[in-house]
């Protein structure tokens, strides 16, 4: 599965806000949004302001970077989110905040949503008591996600939930720190979402 390889703090810099694609060094000092809070390139001071289409470009691409999906994946969330009966922003961004791979990234099983998607890949999530290596899995209400039982594994996620102990859980799921569990006591609403973007924009962007 493809995958960005390229420099993450670069991403942050051009959305000009934390989408925490480093882990916890994005809540220290050495964040390098802190060190040059401007975008990245030559010159970038002297570029102009955006264009309408460009504000929306930005959100749409604030969305990706921040997700870890690619623009093939990301349309065909849209379609769905249009097919489904409700507000089309909110249905993108509350399936998107869905996915197996957010979901431990934001119980704090691992640093940062590339970690957890690579821990899903490997093998080493179960949901309801069976192996899930989709990272884009799309949870549902009830869902109970576990850990494999490779101690090495177990131990790593410790360590995450201990370093990440600071940073604030979302309500729709329960964690139990002890038994590294996750429940989904209800579906996450537009509240919820845990990146900070404007989906009427993208909605705009996407139905041109």
């Amino acid at each position: 599965m493809a995958r960005y390889t390229g420099p993450k703090c670069k991403l942050c810099r051009r959305e000009g806000m934390k989408l925490f694609l480093k882990g916890t060094r994005c809540d220290t000092a050495r964040c390098a949004l802190s060190r040059r809070d401007y975008p990245p390139g030559a010159h970038s001071w002297r570029r102009g302001k955006f264009s309408e289409f460009g504000i929306q470009l930005r959100e749409k691409q604030k969305v990706k970077r921040a997700y870890g999906i690619f623009e093939k994946q990301f349309r065909n969330y849209f379609r769905k989110a249009e097919r489904t009966r409700g507000n089309t922003g909110e249905n993108l961004l509350t399936a998107l905040e869905r996915r197996l791979d957010n979901v431990v990234f934001l119980a704090g099983m691992a640093p940062s949503r590339a970690a957890a998607r690579q821990l899903v890949n490997h093998g080493h999530v179960r949901v309801n008591d069976h192996r899930v290596d989709v990272a884009s899995y799309g949870l549902k209400l009830h869902d109970k996600i576990t850990l494999s039982e490779r101690e090495k594994i177990r131990k790593t996620v410790s360590e995450s939930l201990e370093a990440t102990k600071g940073r604030e859980r979302p309500a729709w799921i329960e964690i139990e720190p002890d038994k590294l569990e996750i429940n989904v006591a209800t579906l996450p609403t537009r509240d919820d979402v845990s990146v900070s973007v404007r989906e009427q924009l993208i909605v705009e962007f996407c139905s041109k």
